[in-house]
């Protein structure tokens, strides 16, 4: 590669990222990217058990271990992309010739929340960040997204559960973790509903169990009509369950959450509701087509890197300002005939 210092070649690579399910998706563009940059290597991961399948058939990892089960090594390379008290107690436990830490620039995230003060790149992704440190390696980007490999269980119970192929459907990615993240359960029932009287669409709920109250209130404000045509799918199906009836979608509607890189990774388009999130912090989807909807100009946005619990100024404009019609619009315009 012109202009690039390329280290020596690593033979055996450890990438570590904990958690989330939206992070550790971030990390498959870094995965595939080392494969091919070093196609003799073997390389492993390390997360925590809950996250293991996101991984089991991605065909670019040797082994993947838990903190409880760590790899012993020796290691060429460790990318550690979590770089946390947790994850750096690991990489002093193995036997590691070089070790690369995502840098999370917190600094600037606070200057963000407090100062309202931009110093992240234009559209810079968290996945840009991820792989800055193994620039020397000869790593950059190859202009593709995340990748997600549902098994073919998961993939069967998908088609099991949805049948009809002739159905257009749409995915609602309606939890977060966060409150702050979630757009109101009666706003996306209000989509729904506007939706399910133009088109004869179906529309499937995915979220966790923790997601499910959220569900509840969605599918009891709906009409009869519409309320036979959604799924609640929250807490009801694994994670890549979850997965394989993504991939089945036409469209997704979703929060700034996991399952939308989730569905990222399976190139539909993406209709993206960000509340106190903001593009700067780097997770809007990756190199996938995608519309995002948000309120400009509100100062107080945002008031958090990660998402809070409850509003801070008690008005939540961040979401409750976000119109319904232009998401309405652009849905129609995607899931028409």
């Amino acid at each position: 590669m012109v202009g690039v210092l390329v280290m020596n070649a690593p033979g055996r690579i450890l990438v570590i990222r904990l958690s989330s399910i939206g992070d550790i998706i971030l990390t498959t563009p870094v995965l595939r990217r080392l494969a091919e940059r070093f196609p003799g290597a073997r390389i492993d991961y390390c997360t925590k058990p809950p996250f293991r399948s996101l991984l089991e058939h991605s065909g670019l990892l040797g082994k993947i271990y838990t903190p409880d089960q760590l790899p012993g090594g020796p290691y060429d390379l460790v990318v550690d992309l979590q770089n946390n008290i947790r994850s750096r107690r690991i990489t002093r436990a193995i036997k590691a010739a070089k070790v690369v830490r995502y840098k999370k620039q917190n600094w600037k995230k606070l200057l963000l929340v407090r100062a309202k003060l931009n110093l992240f790149g234009k559209d810079e992704s968290v996945v840009d960040r991820y792989q800055a440190g193994l620039a020397g390696y000869g790593i950059g980007d190859d202009g593709k997204g995340c990748e997600l490999t549902p098994s073919i269980d998961d993939r069967d119970w998908a088609s099991s559960v949805l049948g009809d192929e002739g159905t257009k459907t749409l995915a609602v990615c309606f939890g977060a973790k966060h409150m702050t993240k979630r757009y109101p359960p009666r706003d996306f029932a209000s989509i729904i509903e506007h939706l399910h009287s133009r088109l004869a669409i179906r529309v499937l709920l995915l979220g966790g169990a923790e997601d499910s109250p959220f569900a509840r209130e969605i599918m009891s404000s709906l009409s009869p009509e519409a309320a036979s045509a959604t799924i609640d799918f929250s807490g009801r199906c694994s994670l890549m369950q979850t997965a394989a009836l993504l991939e089945r979608c036409d469209a997704v509607l979703t929060n700034d959450t996991g399952l939308m890189h989730m569905a990222s990774a399976f190139h539909h388009k993406l209709f993206v509701i960000f509340g106190s999130s903001v593009r700067e912090f780097g997770f809007l989807p990756y190199h996938v087509e995608s519309r995002l909807f948000e309120v400009d100009g509100l100062t107080c946005r945002p008031c958090s890197h990660i998402g809070r619990q409850r509003c801070p100024k008690g008005h939540f404009r961040c979401m409750r300002d976000i119109p319904q019609g232009p998401i309405i619009k652009a849905l129609l315009d995607e899931l028409s005939p």
